[in-house]
């Protein structure tokens, strides 16, 4: 069976903060903070919810260089891919 150009679907999906909301999914705990999203291999901050992006924390930026933030602000880091 053929199918033409105009049978096909194709979607983008670009979820605000995705990894944030999956967290929260599982830990409800996280509603209503400053959450950064940090990846499992390099320590970069890979999503951050709106309070973490008002602060100034960039996409990408290696923890240890707004750790001050992260501790005077209390945001709370999570591993991606973290099961515990």
């Amino acid at each position: 069976m053929k199918t033409s150009a105009a049978s096909k679907l194709i979607a983008l999906v670009d979820c605000n903060n995705f990894y944030v909301s999956c967290e929260r999914v599982f830990r409800p705990d996280l509603w209503n903070k400053p959450v950064a999203v940090l990846s499992n291999n390099d320590g970069c901050i890979v999503a951050r919810n709106q309070e973490v992006k008002d602060l100034g924390i960039k996409m990408a930026v290696p923890v240890y260089q707004v750790e001050h933030l992260i501790s005077k602000r209390s945001i709370v880091s999570v591993l991606h891919g973290n099961s515990d």
